[in-house]
């Protein structure tokens, strides 16, 4: 090394560079943690060209929905965004089609964990950008100039990397926290966030976790009882069966087959994630160090094992086992405990459960800068506090939703992005937005973002949103939750973006476990709807009042062209039609349908263009 630094003095180049990197690794972007948004992160980032490592604590990837065991994906079924679409389609080709894995009750994809790990590592594997170090826990981090300094450990040896960017992709927030980030932890004040559901109080209470377990069915006949727990009672256990729908408003029905149903899983496996009376168990290990954390957990895995042998016990289950073939610990159980909440970072935005009802209606249009998508309904877990406030989840029905990009930028703190379950949400919006799909949703933009920022030069606060927008439509990932235009629709794009500028809205609808927001491409539009819409970009509309309520039409489309500065004829508008994705001939008296109306909006209008800050306020 010393004869290395000598000639390295000799040519000159020893002088171009601070001193503190020639002894470190280096990297562009480093992510902490390969869970489920960490290694959605890196997978995209390193795609757009961005030199990228991830460190994973464990030896695997995935976090919650493989490390964690939580093997049943919520949500986002009818949008597959991204590379969580692309993620299914191999659990599709792998287990034989999409009814293969919809072995469930209230899920559509289940697998078993060891090949969702094994699936990831093939995708990560597949990109040349990408390096991933294992077993390797985050230690420290600290800033030096523009770069981050991150300590890491691999065993007994110690090192630092230097990078430019860091994802904080942990699952408690441990990154930004270390890195001086403000945020919360626990229920916000009502009068703190406008949410009528939240407490009056603010109060430190987070969501129960659960430490999974996956059974395994042996055969009739088995015997696969584990040894007595210490301190079992099944007294705790007696109600577990009595589970309602409460999306479907019934009333609470005595079905243990039904709830074993809830996590069945292909090759006869059942995921144990079992709300309310099952193995839910409350701990706010967030602010404990790592060891404090292994010490407490061990009552969190007591209390699965407990519920296990009830199970095989007061249930007549022996036959279920805890499965011999899918985590490589000593016990069989998970790595890590499915954790539900975490930090929640002070970003640049912040998502409350109003935006999440409203969006439309806000002060701040945050919908204009989302970047991820959910549909699932707002979900909390606190049975197994007494000391939470009671709050009827289900009153707050809710359609589906997007993620604001400024929720995953901290507040005063350059060179950090922040993934998994510690963006900027409220803790009722953190009910929905905790889930597989937006976590990884969430993932893939943070990656977006990074590349963005890194190809530009910009710090995260600084970079344009529409650009992190596009980055990830060309990823055929949803800026704006359509559940009815797929990436498939050649006008996909186009819709997307018309949404998210907010010319065209789409149309909310609260329904059971699965909100919906439809853009209805083939409804007819009139004129005035379309002017509405355009009004904020196009000053000039405002005291243009030729727009009829009639049906719009290729004539009236091109008037309102002309009034907003874009000259456009019909032999111009018919030599683009077809190879915008039109069918058909258009002629003057063409009706068009929203998605029409959309693609020749965008396309010469490009009001997704205009440049917008971090609340979605037009510049």
């Amino acid at each position: 090394m010393i004869n290395l630094l000598k000639k390295a003095a000799r040519i000159g180049w020893l002088l171009l560079l601070p001193a503190y990197l020639l002894a470190q690794e280096q990297t562009d972007l480093l992510i902490v943690g390969g869970g489920a948004s960490g290694t959605m992160a890196g997978i995209q980032a390193s795609r757009m060209g961005t030199k990228t490592l991830i460190v994973e604590e464990t030896s695997w990837l995935g976090g919650m929905l493989t490390s964690a065991g939580v093997a049943a994906i919520d949500g986002n079924h009818r949008m597959p965004s991204g590379l969580w679409g692309e993620f299914r389609q191999k659990l599709y080709d792998y287990y034989g089609g999409a009814d293969k894995v919809a072995t469930g009750w209230v899920s559509n994809t289940l697998f078993e964990p060891h090949r969702g790990n094994a699936i990831l590592k093939e995708m990560a594997a597949a990109e040349k950008n990408l390096r991933i170090v294992f077993n390797t826990q985050f230690i420290s981090v600290r800033r030096n100039g523009d770069r981050w300094m991150v300590t890491v450990k691999e065993g007994k040896k110690s090192r630092e990397i230097s990078a430019r960017l860091v994802i904080d992709a942990t699952e408690l927030g441990d990154v930004m926290a270390a890195a001086g980030a403000k945020y919360d932890i626990g229920m916000d004040s009502r009068s703190e966030t406008g949410e009528a559901l939240a407490p009056p109080v603010a109060n430190d209470i987070i969501q129960d976790l659960t430490y999974v377990v996956v059974l395994k069915d042996y055969g009739k006949g088995a015997d696969k009882t584990i040894a007595r727990p210490a301190g079992y009672d099944p007294e705790p256990f007696r109600k577990c069966c009595d589970i309602s729908d409460p999306a479907s408003f019934d009333s609470p029905q005595s079905n243990c087959n039904m709830m074993m149903t809830y996590g069945k899983l292909p090759n006869n496996k059942y995921m144990i994630n079992w709300p309310k009376y099952g193995n839910d168990y409350y701990l706010n290990i967030i602010e404990k160090t790592p060891a404090q954390r292994t010490e407490a957990l061990k009552a969190a895995k007591l209390h699965t094992l407990r519920f296990v042998y009830y199970l095989q016990t007061e249930l007549g289950l022996k036959h279920l086992g805890i499965a011999d073939d899918e985590f490589p610990t000593a016990d069989r159980l998970p790595m890590i405990p499915y954790h539900r909440e975490s930090r929640r970072v002070k970003g640049l935005s912040q998502l409350t459960a109003n935006h999440v009802a409203n969006p439309y209606s806000q002060a701040l249009p945050l919908y204009r800068t989302g970047v991820a998508v959910g549909d699932y309904t707002i979900d909390h877990h606190h049975d197994k506090n007494p000391d939470a406030p009671k709050i009827d989840f289900v009153k707050m029905r809710v359609p589906s939703y997007n993620i604001p990009l400024g929720a995953l930028i901290p507040q005063g703190v350059n060179g950090i992005i922040v993934a998994e379950k510690s963006i900027g949400v409220t803790n009722i919006v953190n009910g929905a937005t905790r889930l597989q799909p937006v976590v990884m949703g969430i993932g893939q933009a943070a990656g977006a973002l990074a590349a963005v920022c890194l190809r530009s030069g910009q710090e995260p606060h600084a970079v344009d949103v529409r650009a992190v927008q596009q980055a990830l439509l060309d990823s055929r990932a949803y800026i704006m939750p359509y559940c009815d235009v797929s990436p498939d629709n050649r006008q996909f794009a186009a819709i997307q973006r018309i949404g998210a500028a907010g010319v065209l809205r789409g149309s909310g609808v609260p329904f059971q476990w699965a909100n919906q927001t439809w853009f209805y491409p083939e409804r007819e539009i009139s004129g005035y709807e379309l002017v509405e819409g355009l009004r904020p970009y196009f000053p000039v509309l405002n005291t243009w009042w030729s727009a009829s309520g009639q049906p719009l039409t290729v004539t009236a489309i091109l008037e309102i062209f002309k009034a907003a500065g874009t000259s456009v004829t019909l032999e111009i508008l018919s030599d683009n039609w077809q190879q915008l994705g039109l069918p058909g001939k258009p002629a003057g008296n063409t009706v068009l349908n929203r998605g029409a109306a959309a693609v020749l909006t965008d396309h010469y209008l490009q009001p997704f263009q205009r440049t917008i800050d971090f609340g979605g306020n037009i510049q």
